[in-house]
Order: structure tokens, then C-alpha cells, then sequence
């Protein structure tokens, strides 16, 4: 407890020159080695420089009608390496799932347009998209759905509310990127 207070004193505490963070680099696109990218994380005093992410975990398509869950997952799964991609609905995954070539989908199951079992469907059916592995992230938690979600052909089913380090597992996992550290 007296360690965790000490931790947040420290980080409330005005910066001296001594834990002023050093001056930022800015760092152009043409700087970074192939296939890194800048990583955009939370400063903390004594940090000087950016980390870079030098190994993209694969690509995610996230589909869901809610611009908050998109982006929530979205945010989730860059921070964790994922080069992430969102569509607003089944049909505007349809439309893109070729050009973005995911390794993985989170998908939604209550969408306009073209809801996400309909969506599911369609993806297992064509052989150019048969192959990627499909998460259903929704709020029908009955048993009938996750049945009908099994017959479809979908690789996991999680419901919402979704906890954000259980969704990162699951995708991890599909994606056939290593386990973190932590689990």
C-alpha cells in the first residue's frame, strides 16, 4: 500500500530538471525503419523517446454499427499491435473485407443493412474469405444464439458488456500471435 501511494506521488508531483521529460523527437515516416510505425503511448516522467511497434501481430477488420464499441475495440486491439481496419455494418464489411485481407473479424450481430449473421454467412461461403477467422461481439447472450453462431461457422462468440483483455485473448489467439505476458 505505502509503495502504491509513493507511485502516485511521484506521478503528481511538478516536473524538476532532474524528471522533466527530454524534448521530443519529431520523427517523419521515412525515419522509421520498414514495417515499424510510431506507437503513441502514455508518457511517463524519464521517458525520451518513442517506442516503436517493429512487429504488426496481423490485420483486424472490426465491424459494429456503434462508432463507441468500434472505436473501443479498435483502440484495444492497435494498442496491443493489431493493424486494425472498421467497417459500420455487414455490408460495408462485405464491400472492403478483400481489399483490407484481414486475419481476423470482430463482428457485431445487431447491424442495419446487413446484420452480422447474415454477414457471417457470406463470409464462410465465399472460398476468397471462408478462411478468416470470425469473432460474433454482441449483446444476444442466449444459448440458441451461440448455436446458431456454431452452425455459421463462427471461430468464437463473446458478449457484450465484453471484457477488453478477454476480447485482446481471443483475437490474439485466432490470429496465431503469441500469448502476452500476462495471460
Amino acid at each position: 500500500m505505502g509503495a502504491q501511494r509513493q507511485r502516485q506521488a511521484q506521478l503528481h508531483r511538478r516536473p524538476t530538471p532532474r524528471t522533466a521529460p527530454r524534448e521530443r523527437r519529431n520523427i517523419t515516416s521515412e525515419q522509421h525503419p520498414p514495417g515499424t510505425r510510431p506507437y503513441s503511448a502514455r508518457r511517463t516522467p524519464g521517458a525520451d523517446n518513442l517506442a516503436l511497434v517493429t512487429q504488426v501481430l496481423g490485420r483486424v477488420l472490426v465491424v459494429d454499427d456503434d462508432e463507441v464499441i468500434r472505436q473501443l475495440i479498435a483502440v484495444n486491439l492497435t494498442l496491443e499491435g493489431f493493424d486494425v481496419a472498421t467497417a459500420v455494418d455487414g455490408q460495408d464489411c462485405l464491400d472492403k473485407v478483400g481489399m483490407i485481407a484481414p486475419q481476423v473479424i470482430t463482428l457485431d450481430v445487431m447491424m442495419p443493412r446487413l446484420d452480422g449473421w447474415v454477414t457471417a454467412g457470406e463470409l464462410r461461403k465465399n472460398p476468397q474469405t471462408a478462411h478468416i477467422k470470425v469473432v460474433l461481439i454482441t449483446a444476444r447472450a442466449q444459448e440458441d444464439d451461440k448455436k446458431r453462431g456454431h452452425q455459421i461457422g463462427v471461430d468464437a462468440y463473446l458478449t457484450k458488456p465484453f471484457d477488453p483483455g478477454e476480447m485482446i485473448r481471443v483475437v490474439r489467439e485466432l490470429a496465431g500471435a503469441p500469448p502476452t505476458a500476462l495471460g
